[in-house]
């Protein structure tokens, strides 16, 4: 049977270092997160934000959504893998994040591309689909809790063959782990069956930065 090599922090950095060089502004983002204490956490990573841009990328993906926004690091990484003419609409309630989001899409003269929504993700959803927004591309980085109502609002604004990222599907190894049995974890893991289960869609989970799960809309 094949084996996965284990990343190591060391394996990691020779990854970011013999791959294409992020953006001065998420840099900046990064550097201003690690200010932050522990929900610096939130962040999605370095080589989540490269494999999201290639998936943009390689897909001519010209409209997105993502639910869950922080500090912008996932939203401007979106942003600048759009085409000039691309939009994203984001979602969150945090208004304190958000206001330091923004100061960091004006610096990447993106703003232009990305509409901001402040509100419950769930009532923002509802009135997305009230007006038949449709979306090439969603990314979810949210409340786990919400995952599975997320996924199904999701279904409803995503176009056929469209993609619905998911983040944290993995949490730091633990769903695989038999005898973690938090709130958090079996919340996960619940997630996980359900997507497992689901017949809408085709399905992977890779395991880059917390684990994402990518699903084609059939």
């Amino acid at each position: 049977m094949l084996k996965n090599i284990e990343v190591t922090q060391d394996l990691l950095d020779y990854i970011y270092n013999h791959s294409s060089p992020i953006h001065p502004i998420q840099k900046e983002i990064l550097e201003y997160n690690k200010t932050l204490g522990d929900i610096q956490r939130m962040q999605i990573s370095e080589q989540q934000a490269l494999f999201l841009q290639f998936l943009i990328k390689l897909n001519n993906i010209t409209s997105c959504l993502e639910i869950g926004t922080f500090t912008g690091f996932s939203a401007l990484s979106i942003a600048l893998a759009l085409p000039i003419d691309g939009k994203l609409v984001v979602l969150d309630k945090d208004k304190e994040t958000i206001k330091v989001a923004q100061s960091f899409f004006k610096k990447a003269k993106v703003e232009n591309k990305i509409s901001i929504i402040v509100e419950n993700a769930e009532k923002a959803l509802k009135s997305l689909i009230d007006v038949n927004s449709i979306f090439d591309l969603i990314f979810i980085d949210a409340d786990k809790g919400n995952y599975i109502n997320y996924f199904d609002f999701a279904l409803n604004l995503v176009k056929r063959n469209g993609l619905i990222v998911f983040d944290n599907v993995l949490w730091h190894g633990d769903v695989a782990k038999k005898n973690v049995t938090d709130n958090q974890t079996e919340i996960i893991r619940k997630f996980n069956i359900y997507i497992k289960n689901d017949k809408r869609t085709e399905k992977t989970i890779l395991p880059i930065g917390d684990g994402l799960t990518i699903c084609r809309k059939l």
